[in-house]
Parts: C-alpha cells; sequence; structure tokens
C-alpha cells in the first residue's frame, strides 16, 4: 500500500531536500550567512540513507541532494547509489554550482542521478567573479556539457537576477534554451543575505515577462515554477517567484539538513533533530510524521521575515 503524507493544510508531502553539507567552493553574494568553507557536523551516508528510508516509507518518491555544494563531499556518489536502492524513490535529482560536475557527471549517472541543477547568474567572466568569489566559469560551462554528455536529464539551469549586478544578463542567460535541451529557471532573489534585504533588487519573472514579450507561456506547470518557451525553441525558460507570487498553497517539500535537523519550511528558522531518532525505526516515523504537522500554512518573506539560516544551510 502507497503511504502519502498529508500536513495539516491538506498538501501531500512527497518531496525531500537534502543538505549533505553546508560546505561550499564558492562565496555567493546572495546565498550565505556562513563562512561557505567551515566544516561542521555532517550526517554520515549511513546515516542519510536510513533518514531517507523513513521518509520514503511515509511516502516521498522524490530527493534532492543540496548544499552549500554537495560535490564537495567525496561520499557524494556513494550516498546517491544508496538512496537509489531505496524503495519508493522514483526520481533523485542534484542542485550544484557546476564548478566541480565535469569530474563527477558520468559517475553520478552511474550511481543512479537522474537530473541536475546547475547554479549560474551570468555568462560574463567579471560578473561572475563578483557574484561568487572565483574565476571558476570556464569549470561551470564545462560542467554543464559533461552532464549532457553523461546523459543527466533534465538539466536546469538555475539564475538569480540582481539589479545593478547582473539583471542586464536575461537575454544571454535566456538564449541558451534556444539550442539546448536545457530549462533555464529565473528565481527571485530571496531574503538570506544583505543583497537580498534590499527589496530593490529583486527582478520579478513579470518585469522579465514585459522585457521579453516572445516568450509564449507552455501548459506545463509544478509547484514552482511556470514555463514559456518559442517555436523551435529545444529548452525553456522558467519563472520562480516565491516573493511576488508565492506558491506555499501547491508545497510539496521538506528539507533535511546536513547536521540531522529538519526543517518544514525554507521562510522559518524552526527545525527538528531526528540524529537521536535514526536507530529507533518507530520513534523516527513519528518524530517525521510531527514534523511534517508542524509545517506552516505559509512562508513570511514578505512580512520582512528575515532567516537566520544561510541558503547554504539550508540547499534552498
Amino acid at each position: 500500500m502507497i503511504i502519502i503524507m498529508k500536513d495539516n493544510y491538506g498538501r501531500d508531502i512527497t518531496y525531500l531536500r537534502v543538505s549533505v553539507t553546508k560546505r561550499c567552493n564558492l562565496n555567493c553574494i546572495y546565498c550565505g550567512k556562513d563562512f561557505c568553507a567551515k566544516k561542521e557536523h555532517e550526517m554520515s551516508a549511513d546515516e542519510i540513507y536510513k533518514a531517507v528510508k523513513a521518509f520514503a516509507n511515509l511516502g516521498i518518491n522524490k530527493v534532492r541532494f543540496t548544499g552549500g555544494e554537495p560535490l564537495v563531499r567525496d561520499d557524494i556518489c556513494n550516498i546517491i547509489e544508496k538512496v537509489s536502492a531505496i524503495h519508493g524513490i522514483s526520481a533523485i535529482s542534484l542542485t550544484t554550482n557546476g564548478v566541480l560536475l565535469k569530474n563527477y557527471a558520468h559517475s553520478l549517472k552511474r550511481a543512479g542521478l537522474h537530473s541536475v541543477n546547475i547554479s549560474l547568474d551570468t555568462l560574463e567572466r567579471e560578473t561572475y567573479k563578483n557574484i561568487t568569489g572565483a574565476d571558476a566559469l570556464d569549470s561551470v560551462i564545462e560542467g554543464i556539457q559533461a552532464a549532457q554528455d553523461a546523459g543527466l536529464h533534465p538539466i536546469k539551469i538555475n539564475a538569480v537576477l540582481m539589479k545593478d549586478i547582473n539583471s542586464d544578463e536575461a537575454g544571454k542567460l535566456i538564449s541558451i534554451a534556444q539550442d539546448n535541451e536545457i530549462d533555464v529557471r529565473f528565481i527571485e532573489l530571496m531574503p538570506f543575505s544583505e543583497n537580498g534585504n534590499d527589496q530593490e533588487k529583486i527582478i520579478t519573472g513579470n518585469s522579465l515577462l514585459q522585457r521579453f514579450p516572445e516568450l509564449t507561456p507552455l501548459p506545463e506547470k509544478n509547484s514552482t515554477a511556470v514555463y514559456y518557451s518559442r517555436d523551435g525553441w529545444k529548452g525553456r525558460i522558467g519563472f520562480i517567484d516565491p516573493i511576488s507570487h508565492k506558491f506555499c498553497s501547491e508545497c510539496s517539500r521538506i528539507r533535511l539538513l546536513s547536521d540531522g535537523k529538519v526543517k518544514p519550511c525554507l521562510g522559518y528558522d524552526t527545525a527538528y533533530d531526528i540524529i537521536p531518532c535514526l536507530n529507533d525505526e518507530q520513534q523516527l516515523k513519528e518524530q517525521i510524521e510531527k514534523i511534517i504537522k508542524s509545517k506552516p500554512a505559509s512562508h513570511s518573506f514578505d512580512a520582512g521575515l528575515n532567516p537566520a539560516y544561510g541558503l547554504n544551510r539550508t540547499g534552498g
């Protein structure tokens, strides 16, 4: 019998985002409140397997691995291989900045990874350095090619545009979808940094559609993105607008952090530790059920909430 957990608002909770580390090899200006290279306690591959299996027994069928940067973990392929063997898990994806992806793409595919999201906010070298703190744009481009060669699908590029920083890059990023089977998705800046707290820097999906009226809406929609394209294009353009267009009523996700805490909602600091329960299946099941029932109706970013957790800890 298939079990689907519902929260107190009737939403099916089927999607688990697993942050395997808060460490990152970049230091993006919209991302964190922490020193990204600092190593703290991280769940082991076995602990992650136990936790994901417990979530799967309660209806989770989709897992996304995030960070920090998940590819800084030497055992990331082992983690994915373990999770891919869990009954009920039908989709495994990974979000990465792409810097190390060239070295991992084929191994990730063999381990059981299906799809990959790659953070890329600009195609200009100097702008990339200003946003990320690293001269690594060429490595990211090579990583995207490696993902294509490895057969990872779908491939999605996630871009955060900020006024007076990279807002003039939209057209170049959109053009990637013309000749490639790649979705380019623009995500609104969220309040996880000084830049994110500056409302004047937010570039909304609506403002981009006004700039690019040739984009045609597509019927496909998931709980987060609305998609557009043009005749003859191989890829799609997506808009994810958590600030200007809340999609909380359709949220199906919950987050497991690298230290073993579970966050019911990205927009709140509330987190519950499941490490003490990992070796007791019944206690772990009951704890997860309680956490899912505690999921709030919606985030409060629009109310000026400034989360203490940075994106490098929560995985977005």
